[in-house]
């Protein structure tokens, strides 16, 4: 019955394999960069899974490769072919520049992708040398093609090596210094010249002292659009930033010299200055950590390995060309036109390629391809000189602005690619939540599949463009406390704040003050939530920025809260208790009050009516203020009910005060996220609160930083010690 599937199997496995691993790999090239720009799972998904098919299609080929040579008999009757074939699928195991881990954990399996790279080679070698036998007229084509698999393969790995956490950290790490004050000892002990050991000039003085940031020779900030190629200062100094604040992703320290240039340069940007360096920031560690940029940028014009893998690759396809006709290989037409597509395709991408890394950040920063300072040409001797020192960066100029002018028209035609992440905020109710409740068997058996998560995320979650005005209040916010902080310790107190830093600060705010102290964060989190939404839903006719603000901002920290528990690990605590039970609270309110409803007109009671109804209850005619006490269960509900009330009679100020406590609860969870969360968000689109992490460690905010004598204290108080001394020696006189 199923003869017909098995013959055509047998005809064509290999074929489908093969094309389909061609077809991995293109889609894959790409759709990959569309991750840090995008958390919507219709792209998402298909990455992953062309992601996860691409090594296994590359493996399965190599092993019917290696089945159909040692059958002379079968559909593929010339071995040499299909041994021409087996170098391709180890290529494509190499992967794409444009991904190498498609989460961070794949970083951590180098040394699993560099064995399977070492059983392939040598099944691949196997089978060639297996047609070698038989005289294999295309041993060179497909030497030729082996040589650029291997340089490709071998990229992949290193690739992956270089980003796990281990070798990550161990590149941040500096050089030993033995300190200044080590040419006593050697004064002491032997001559300097005896002792070959450095002078006491050369440990005081370094050859090349490091320029300070934000002085007035470094490269500010001018305005130019996301898709502007040509700003070549900027980026230097982003990334002389951002080179600077990458240890923290190896959980390494941030010195408090380093500190204090970073805050001097980021305390003159403007907000959109401010937000895109640090999110093109986020891009350069992205690229460390998801693609093979730390291995084929080179920091350099050229790249041997890259160029001996292009011209392989060209030269192999020439070869067959010509040669085909010759041996006669046209009696398998149909696996001669899959050997053009294959080659075909490789060249397309390799020319891509070379496109793709000429424009990107990495080149404008290292190779500066449009400053004719950089082509330093030497005297010319010979013809071979000439090439090299005249042909080649004119070439690779005129690629560059070719490169940019696509890419332009790209990005115009394609908006998403203007993006550096999503841009988008998530959004998650309480209240919305608990009026949509799903039935109890539905949502039992859903919890028992593990589907809870993800079918929550698809109801109960919705998104928000990330707006000017929430990026110039959060980094208004954020600037306003920098200036404040000029200590080191100033800083770490400023951000241990949970919302009260803010409350001492602001007039009529005293009653709102136990709704902050002493409390865990998450049962911070979750009632300024409830009081802020019972705020908006009653005044939804106001359109004030402060309100939008304060609603934003509530509904995406309770999403980071109950929906990415990772990210808020170190200051969730009880959250999903809390939260569970806040729920139930509130649902045995609405039904009550659901059923009284349609008793009296027979309709549904909405977030508008179920906002109103809370407030208009009397709560206080049952418990006491200031707060509600639960004998065990965790729920904020009318403690809630409670802080709303108090917020009603700030009248207009209400909306400044919630929009600040949200920002400072936000910076509060930002700053304690683990660095490593903050990595794993960039190929799932980017978070706000990313942003918001870097961009409070530019501005001296957090506890990354190390405390030295000199910053423990204001400088006021520094000043005032000083002064103490000489106050005395006066009295004595």
């Amino acid at each position: 019955m199923f003869s017909w599937i098995q013959l055509w199997w047998d005809t064509w496995d290999l074929r489908a394999v093969i094309l389909l691993s061609l077809f991995l790999q293109t889609f894959l090239f790409f759709s990959a960069p569309l991750r840090k720009r995008t958390a919507n799972s219709l792209v998402t998904i298909p990455i992953w899974l062309a992601y996860n098919l691409a090594d296994v299609s590359a493996i399965f080929g190599v092993g019917l490769i290696s089945k159909s040579c040692g059958d002379a008999l079968g559909p593929y009757a010339n071995p040499e072919l299909v041994a021409f074939w087996a170098p391709f699928l180890l290529l494509h195991l190499g992967g794409p520049d444009t991904i190498t881990a498609f989460a961070l954990q794949d970083n951590e399996l180098w040394l699993r992708h560099l064995l399977q790279l070492v059983v392939q080679l040598a099944t691949s070698a196997y089978v060639f040398i297996l047609t070698l036998s038989s005289n294999n007229q295309l041993w060179l084509p497909t030497l030729l093609m082996f040589i650029s698999a291997l340089i490709k393969s071998t990229e992949r790995s290193r690739s992956l090596y270089l980003a796990s956490w281990h070798r990550f950290r161990d590149s941040m790490i500096k050089e030993p210094d033995p300190g200044k004050s080590c040419h006593k000892l050697m004064d002491a002990y032997c001559p300097n010249q005896e002792s070959g050991l450095p002078s006491r000039q050369e440990i005081s003085e370094p050859p090349n002292p490091e320029p300070i940031v934000g002085d007035k020779n470094e490269p500010m900030l001018p305005n130019f659009k996301y898709n502007d190629g040509f700003y070549t200062d900027v980026l230097e100094a982003i990334y002389h930033h951002f080179e600077i604040v990458k240890g923290l992703i190896a959980d390494l320290k941030f010195s408090s010299r380093e500190r204090d240039k970073s805050r001097s340069h980021f305390l003159k940007l403007t907000p959109e200055h401010a937000f895109l360096s640090v999110e093109t920031e986020l891009n350069f560690l992205y690229d460390i950590l998801f693609t093979k940029t730390p291995v084929i940028s080179c920091y350099s014009r050229f790249n041997p390995s890259r160029f001996v893998s292009s011209v392989s690759c060209l030269a192999a396809f020439v070869l067959f060309h010509l040669m085909d006709p010759k041996h006669k290989f046209l009696h398998h037409k149909i696996d001669v036109e899959i050997t053009y597509t294959l080659l075909i395709g490789t060249i397309i991408h390799d020319v891509i390629a070379f496109f793709v890394i000429c424009t990107s950040n990495w080149n404008t920063v290292f190779v500066k391809p449009l400053d004719p300072s950089y082509y330093n040409i030497p005297p010319i001797d010979n013809i071979g000189v000439l090439i090299i020192w005249v042909f080649f960066p004119v070439l690779y100029r005129i690629c560059f602005i070719i490169g940019i002018a696509i890419r332009d028209k790209i990005f115009h035609f394609i908006p998403i690619m203007n993006r550096r992440w999503s841009g988008c905020i998530s959004q998650y109710n309480l209240i919305f939540y608990c009026l949509h409740p799903r039935s109890k068997k539905w949502d039992k058996l859903i919890g028992k599949l593990g589907l809870t998560n993800i079918l929550d995320g698809k109801k109960y979650v919705v998104t928000k463009r990330f707006n000017e005005q929430l990026r110039d209040f959060i980094f208004e916010e954020l600037k306003i406390k920098s200036e404040k902080a000029v200590a080191i310790k100033t800083s770490m107190e400023i951000c241990s704040a949970k919302g009260d830093w803010v409350l001492t600060r602001e007039d009529g705010c005293n009653n709102l003050l136990p709704y902050t102290l002493h409390a865990d964060y998450d049962k911070i989190l979750i009632l300024w939530h409830i009081a802020t939404e019972l705020c908006y839903i009653t005044e939804e006719g106001n359109s004030e920025n402060e309100q939008e603000i304060s609603k934003v901002l509530s509904d995406y920290m309770l999403y980071l809260l109950i929906m990415e528990p990772s990210m808020m690990s170190a200051v969730a605590g009880t959250a999903q208790i809390r939260f569970r039970d806040t729920c139930a609270t509130a649902k045995l309110f609405f039904r009550a009050w659901e059923a009284r409803k349609k008793a009296e007109d027979g309709h549904k009671v909405d977030m508008i009516q179920a906002c109103r109804i809370i407030l208009e209850f009397d709560i206080l005619m049952v418990f006491n203020p200031p707060t509600v006490k639960e004998d065990t269960s965790k729920t904020v509900f009318f403690d809630a009910w409670i802080l709303a009330k108090e917020l009603k009679k700030l009248d207009k100020d209400k909306w400044k005060i919630l929009s600040k406590v949200w920002v400072e609860l936000l910076s509060y969870a930002a700053c304690r996220c683990n660095a490593n969360s903050h990595a794993t968000q960039l190929s799932k689109g980017g978070q706000l609160i990313s942003s918001v992490w870097l961009l409070m460690v530019h501005l001296g905010l957090g506890d990354q930083f190390e405390v030295s004598e000199d910053h423990q204290t204001d400088p006021q108080s520094r000043d005032e010690n000083h002064q103490q001394p000489d106050q005395r020696d006066d009295d004595l006189v």
